[in-house]
């Protein structure tokens, strides 16, 4: 049974079963600050467990995509390692919302794992929650009753609370789980080890391949547990193992799901899988990591140097790493692998085919860079082995350097180390590991108090499309304390008119007014678990009250001007560069936007000012918005409404449009396009490789920009004497500029040549036959015009070093050179002129034949001199 049949098996039965089969949400958390990726098949309902939404259906099923880089067994440094954990992988699973519950749960598991997949009930076995004293948890009776009914009491496994209670965070629903286990093992280790000793036990080949999580508590903050009124199932299977257990192999990465990207890895880079243990870690990392990259991607995320982009960064660099360290891959290859996975999963996620090209574009370009950073990071590593001054031991902090900066596993460091008969202090780079874990764990750690419930209120309306004012009730309230922000108190309203942070823009900013005249400021709105949260520093005294909730309206009519201005730039792209361009992301502030795009190229100047004329002419033409609520998704789609990259939209949306441009969105915006005034490109970047960003602005930063850029025009003519024609005079003055300084480079070269030929004259014969040629004085001379003297003595002198000094700033900077047959002998000025640079309050670097060294000491040079001789007469 290949991976397709097994995926549409599962929700073929659950169809059956009355549940209504929904699409994979998108891999990328959005509205939830505790996540970053949907790291469970459950994540896309948190909403509905937690009472904020009402389902589309009482029972649902559907085969989700996960990433998950951290938790029990997903230490990225440990995917690849074993055979049966990854970072990307689908989460098959069916759901009830108050519903059924544990009798329809386990009775419909075991009919579809024995009946359907035909699993042998001889091979599995079932756990239990089995109790927890410490905090008067009871046994898992009612679910054991169950399973007694179908499965032979000696198969049915007690689990502790770490296997088996099922916990959504440290506070929210939770409940006991069941899982099912399979041993796959020979007959002859069944026969030698009972499978039930191995279950929970890690074992590659008894291993869990379902979980059903029975939701029926709640946890607060104090640890207390609570009875919910409704009773949820939850249940996830994981397909990369159970095409493992269907298909009769001993490892995943042996699945169909896995063995067309390892052969188009053994094609492209000439490695065998499955003779060289080393090989075959980096090829399972690189076919696991390039699926978690292309999908997460695909949904609309690119590698950055922040939050889920940094994560994706990560897990792409060490694949690259792997390749280039393992399999001798210099050069990009892992974007070649795009179009099989593709192929395979194009059809299941369409997602997947229609942002092909983008993907490997990303891809490769990330591959290129990080390429050439572990280059960079080769050459510091080498410089560390010849300058370090533990003798044969490389510093802890400078592996770490390496590892945190140029993405240099321990492990390649140490290799490399061994090499060359150097040790790395592995206890130092622990202590430099723990404490970025610390600072980072610190930065994130939010100290949140339970919600305290003021009054029930089942559904939160948002009314800030029509109005920026309203009467409201604080419904719940809570206090959270965070690192940086100190404490504050988040709200809840039975109803509101603050926009939350969502869909790129920002959240509104506002205030809260009693009766009696007190006013809370809001200073942020976001969205948490679909409910809109106001944050304010100081609580109001009275919470039962009825309040006055005001957006502040100039913040509200910036942000919303510069939103609908993404809209007539979206349009103007599409219309000047091409309908090739699409959306791939935006940040919309009050005070300027930013909009990434794919592009091919570089948007130039000309192309720019069309882009600026064709959005303000439609400022110009006055067009009124045209706002539709509700409108089923697939309406909307047919009547052309553009839906953007990444987004993942409800049954019923909201089309907002203006004249020709429609899309799909539920941001704020402007009633007339005549409300933004005029929009003015102010910067133009590549993101990635075919992802460009357009950064702009409306309205009033408008108005400063223009009066900022006119004063400063004003000053320019003022300082050239008001000509009638300033371009014209700046541009003579830039010529008449290059040409002085051609003069004056020409007037160092000789000053320099001089300073060498002065030099020469008072080269020092010491002790060992070596000569010295040293500047006892700085030279007025630029570090450039250095360094060529330092090349000139090294290339017409045998047996002689040289060093000089000069300024740059407030820094004295040391060079020295040596001559070729004494770096022959292994006489070093890397490791001359790190030795003396402390003298001059500074640090060196460089190669064995030059090296430089700066520092802030300037009267430490005679003691640098001095020290240099001792170490040459010695050598």
């Amino acid at each position: 049974m290949n991976s397709i049949e097994i995926r549409q098996k599962f929700l073929d039965f659950f169809r059956t079963k009355d549940h209504k089969l929904v699409p994979s949400a998108s891999i990328l958390i959005k509205d939830d600050p505790t996540l970053l990726f949907t790291n469970a098949g459950m994540n896309p309902f948190k909403d509905y467990f937690l009472g904020n939404a009402t389902p589309q259906s009482l029972r649902i099923a559907n085969s989700q995509k996960c990433l998950r880089v951290s938790g029990k067994h997903n230490d990225l440094e440990e995917v690849g390692i074993d055979t049966y954990h990854h970072t990307f992988f689908e989460m098959l699973g069916n759901w009830s919302f108050g519903d059924y519950f544990k009798k329809e749960a386990i009775t419909w598991a075991w009919e579809l794992i024995t009946e359907i997949y035909k699993i042998d009930k001889e091979d599995l076995y079932i756990t239990v929650f089995g109790g927890e004293d410490a905090e008067n948890l009871a046994m898992d009776k009612e679910a054991y009753e169950f399973w007694k009914e179908i499965v032979p009491q000696e198969r049915i496994l007690m689990g502790s609370k770490k296997d088996n209670f099922w916990e959504m965070g440290a506070q929210g629903p939770c409940g006991p789980c069941s899982e099912l286990h399979v041993d796959i093992r020979s007959k002859e280790e069944k026969k030698r080890i009972k499978g039930e000793d191995l279950v929970n036990k890690d074992h590659p080949q008894v291993i869990e391949v379902w979980n059903l999580v029975f939701i029926e508590f709640n946890r607060k903050k104090d640890g207390e547990l609570e009875k919910l009124s409704k009773k949820h199932i939850d249940t996830g299977m994981g397909l990369e193992r159970l095409a493992m257990v269907l298909q009769e192999v001993k490892s995943n990465y042996d699945t169909d799901i896995f063995t067309p990207l390892i052969r188009e890895v053994t094609t492209i880079t000439g490695n065998d899988y499955g003779k060289d243990t080393k090989t075959d870690i980096a090829i399972r990392v690189i076919v696991d990591h390039i699926r978690a990259v292309y999908f997460t991607i695909a949904d609309g995320q690119l590698p950055s140097n922040t939050g889920a982009g940094y994560v994706i960064r990560r897990i792409l660099r060490r694949a690259i790493r792997y390749g280039y360290t393992f399999l001798n891959q210099k050069e990009p290859f892992i974007y070649k692998l795009i179009p099989t996975l593709s192929e395979q999963l194009g059809q299941v996620y369409p997602e997947l085919a229609q942002q092909q090209q983008l993907a490997q574009n990303v891809i490769k370009q990330e591959e290129k860079s990080f390429l050439a950073t572990l280059e960079q990071g080769l050459k510091l590593l080498k410089s560390a082995i010849t300058s370090s001054s533990a003798k044969g031991k490389i510093s802890g902090k400078k592996a770490f350097e390496l590892y945190d900066t140029y993405g240099f596993p321990l492990d390649l460091t140490t290799l490399i180390a061994k090499e060359n008969k150097m040790d790395v202090d592995n206890e130092e780079f622990d202590v430099e590991m723990q404490k970025q874990k610390n600072r980072s764990r610190d930065a994130s750690k939010n100290n949140i108090d339970d919600w305290v419930v003021l009054q029930e209120d089942a559904i939160q309306e948002f009314v800030g499309y029509d109005t920026l004012s309203t009467k409201v009730k604080i419904v719940q309230y809570r206090k959270v304390e965070m690192p940086k922000q100190g404490i504050i108190y988040q709200l809840k309203f039975n109803l509101t008119p603050f926009y939350p942070e969502s869909g790129g823009q920002v959240g509104d900013k506002g205030y809260l007014k009693s009766s009696d005249g007190d006013v809370s400021y809001i200073i942020d709105t976001k969205k948490e678990n679909n409910t809109i949260i106001h944050w304010v520093k100081t609580l109001p005294k009275d919470l039962n009250q009825t309040f006055e909730a005001s957006v502040d309206i100039k913040q509200r009519n910036r942000t919303s001007s510069n939103h609908t201005a993404t809209h007539l730039l979206h349009q103007a792209l599409r219309s000047i560069l091409g309908t090739h361009v699409e959306q791939k992301g935006s940040t919309v502030h009050s005070g300027e936007f930013r909009f990434d795009f794919s592009h091919f190229s570089k948007v130039f100047d000309e192309e720019i000012l069309l882009i600026e004329q064709f959005v303000n002419a439609r400022i110009r033409e006055q067009i009124a918005l045209n706002e539709r609520r509700n409108v089923p998704v697939s309406e909307a789609l047919e009547e052309g409404a553009i839906a953007l990259f990444g987004e993942k939209y409800e049954d019923t949306v909201r089309v907002i449009q203006f004249g020709l441009s429609k899309e799909l969105c539920g941001g704020t915006h402007v009633k007339n396009t005549a409300d933004i005034w005029y929009f003015k490109v102010i910067n133009e970047t590549a993101v990635a490789s075919g992802v460009r960003r357009i950064e702009a602005i409306t309205g009033d930063a408008c108005k400063k920009y223009f009066e900022a850029q006119t004063k400063s025009f004003d000053g320019i003519k003022k300082e050239l004497k008001n000509p009638i024609e300033p371009l014209k005079i700046i541009q003579k003055l830039k010529n008449e500029n290059v040409e002085l300084k051609k003069k004056v480079t020409l007037l160092e070269k000789v000053q320099a040549e001089s300073i060498k030929e002065n030099l020469e004259k008072k080269i020092h014969l010491l002790a060992n036959g070596i000569s010295l040629i040293k500047s006892e004085n700085i030279l007025d001379i630029s570090s450039n015009n250095l360094k060529d003297i330092a090349f000139k003595i090294r290339n017409n002198y045998d047996n002689t070093v040289f060093i000089g000094a000069t300024k740059s700033g407030e820094k004295i900077i040391l060079s020295g050179s040596i001559s070729p047959n004494l770096e022959k002998k292994g006489f070093s000025a890397n490791t001359l002129i790190n030795e003396i640079a402390p003298c001059i309050g500074g640090k060196g670097g460089g190669q064995a034949s030059f090296a430089t060294a700066g520092g802030n000491n300037p009267k430490g040079l005679a003691e640098a001199l001095n020290r240099a001789e001792k170490i040459i007469n010695n050598h």
